[in-house]
């Protein structure tokens, strides 16, 4: 479904969280540099636009290859917008002032809903190459930088409920299937 927005691609929708195998193994290397991927990255950034989201990881709308999207705010509010393809994530130290790790909630497309308290490290980098294979890197902090930590455990098969306590975990995939309880956990 192709939207009115920012974004000039399709709107494809998202997987949720149980229903898909691809949303639960380490995706695959991207080795192809096409018009199809290029495609694949607008259609990326339109379908995070469409669900108000980010960032979005490949396998979230149900493609296996080693690419996330990111539209996102620094600790700035500085917006971090940009691609990766086989991204790499570095966990950077803190500059002067700033703290090592944040604690704040988090929540993702794949689990619609809810929301849970997760630390993750307040400055982040992700090295990688674009559609045309070229190195890129991408280095955040604060909420951007969680994002960047966020997509690439999708691409390695990890959702952030999957970090949770196992009775916090069942208890947000319980609250995101609704009273119907039509999200596989």
């Amino acid at each position: 479904m192709r939207l009115p927005g920012r974004y000039d691609g399709v709107a494809r929708p998202i997987v949720t969280y149980g229903s898909d195998p691809v949303l639960h193994r380490p995706c695959t290397p991207v080795t192809v540099f096409d018009r199809d991927l290029r495609r694949l990255v607008l259609d990326m950034f339109a379908s995070m636009e469409a669900a108000d989201g980010v960032g979005l990881a490949a396998n979230q709308i149900g493609v296996d290859a080693r690419i996330f999207v990111i539209d996102c705010p620094d600790a700035a509010g500085e917006d971090v917008v940009g691609y990766v393809v086989n991204p790499t994530l570095t966990l950077l130290e803190p500059a002067d002032g700033e703290p090592a790790e944040e604690v704040t909630e988090e929540g993702c497309l794949s689990v619609p809903g809810p929301y849970a308290e997760l630390a993750r490290t307040f400055r982040a980098r992700v090295d990688g190459v674009d559609v045309h294979g070229d190195p890129v890197r991408i280095e955040a902090t604060g909420m951007a930088a969680r994002c960047l930590q966020h997509e690439v455990d999708h691409l390695d098969g990890i959702v952030y409920v999957d970090r949770l306590p196992e009775e916090e975990r069942d208890r947000l995939l319980a609250e995101a299937a609704g009273p119907a309880g039509d999200l596989p956990a």
